[in-house]
């Protein structure tokens, strides 16, 4: 048994499969990739990695197994899922996804290959363990993987609680052991028609007297997201580092298979050494950031625009180049996903009967309204050409002028968004 003080969840003990996991090359690895990305340049002691973030994940799971009752090698797939659950990220975590899914058709939780492979595959069959099924844990397929990747996810109550903790941020704090205390699995038959997911096997679902429980994850999670997750320097930094990766793979015979292995400091090491990347480096190293050119509402935004894929947008910035007389790595479009909340869809049990959050919280429709107006749509280019890019930006786009004036100019009021 290995015995670890963690900052989140004080001593974690890890055993069996787990424990032999740890020091394998892919776990390991998690130690140089950190949890929040660039927010780091917003909120300095936000430094944590995936790999504590993992040790976190695994404790959580391992405590709602016991509550559970799930032992021998169920258990044993779930604490292995739990502990290899992000080895599949590439460098600062989400960021670079999409650009290396677009080119290798992967996301970072297709990790059958990496389990089969080298170290973890050994120690996995050396307890018996078949790493294809780990693989399908991961990726939120069969039965009990809605513990590791779900809607009441341990994965989920690990990242809001440490993420809080590092930023110094208040709002994410939620209550990790009622969580893992009220979970429960219900056969599908026991779901309502109409209600059940494409999940195979049990549902997790939250116990009787619940749903505030639910609801506190909801809040925290909304919470976090403009203060945390998507505030603007993280978003303009994330920005020109997947411009960087871009070019990166461009300029030199870098793969995106292997990019998608390296960890944050082999792609900092190698934006540095190309000479396609070394200014996008420079300003990253130095936080010389872009600024913002515009930043723009949901609702301000045309559908031509929300429904760009990466080839219209990667358009839509040489056009925004051309209109404002700038280079077109001069302009960056920061278009993000629509806003989704998974967490609504948890499962709650409410006089004996299992019902969908959003059907019986009326927080849900509040806390969809604010997510859709906290989005925001960015176009970033370095300050001199900030005015000159908003102006052109906004007639590319055709966006309300009046609109983005007031966006640009009082979206940040305060000290700390102005940092």
């Amino acid at each position: 048994m290995i015995t670890v003080k963690d900052t989140v969840h004080d001593h974690i003990e890890i055993d069996g499969v787990a424990a032999d996991l740890v020091d394998t090359p892919a776990v390991q690895r998690l130690r140089h990739v950190k949890q929040l990305g660039t927010v780091q340049l917003v909120y300095p002691s936000a430094n944590h990695t995936r790999f504590e973030h993992s040790l976190g994940v695994y404790h959580l799971a391992s405590r709602a197994l016991d509550h559970l009752g799930i032992e021998g090698k169920r258990a044993d797939r779930i604490e292995a899922a739990a502990m290899l659950h992000d080895t599949g990220h590439g460098p600062f975590s989400h960021n670079l996804e999409s650009l290396t899914h677009r080119r290798t058709g992967k996301y970072h939780d297709d990790v059958g290959e990496l389990l089969a492979t080298g170290a973890v595959g050994e120690v996995l069959r050396d307890h018996g363990l078949d790493p294809d099924r780990i693989a399908a844990i991961v990726a939120g397929e069969g039965p009990y993987a809605g513990l590791v990747s779900g809607e009441l996810d341990v994965d989920r109550m690990d990242y809001l609680v440490r993420d809080a903790y590092h930023t110094g941020v208040p709002y994410g704090t939620i209550d990790t052991e009622r969580f893992v205390r009220e979970l429960t699995f219900v056969e599908r038959n026991d779901i309502p028609d109409g209600d059940g997911s494409d999940r195979d096997g049990p549902q997790l679902v939250l116990d009787e007297g619940n749903v505030q429980t639910a609801e506190s994850l909801l809040l925290a999670r909304a919470l976090m997201n403009p203060v945390v997750y998507t505030h603007h320097v993280a978003r303009i930094s994330k920005a020109m580092l997947r411009r960087a990766a871009s070019d990166l793979l461009d300029a030199t015979a870098t793969t995106a298979a292997e990019l998608r292995r390296m960890d944050d400091h082999d792609f900092l090491a190698a934006v540095r050494d190309c000479c396609e990347t070394a200014e996008l480096s420079r300003r990253y190293d130095e936080r010389d950031l872009y600024k913002l050119a515009v930043w723009a509402e949901y609702d301000d935004v045309p559908d031509r625009v929300h429904d760009a894929d990466h080839a219209a947008e990667a358009s839509l910035e040489r056009e925004i180049a051309e209109e404002a007389g700038v280079a077109r790595d001069h302009v960056i479009l920061d278009v993000p996903p629509e806003p989704t909340m998974r967490e609504s869809t948890a499962r709650v049990t409410v006089n004996g009967e299992i019902r969908r959050l959003e059907r019986q919280s009326p927080l849900v429709s509040a806390l969809r309204t604010a997510q859709r107006n906290q989005w925001r749509l960015g176009v970033y280019a370095p300050e001199p050409a900030t005015d000159r890019v908003g102006r052109a930006a906004g007639d590319v786009l055709r966006l309300d002028s009046d609109a983005l004036v007031t966006e640009v100019r009082g979206a940040m009021p305060t000290t700390l968004d102005e940092f």
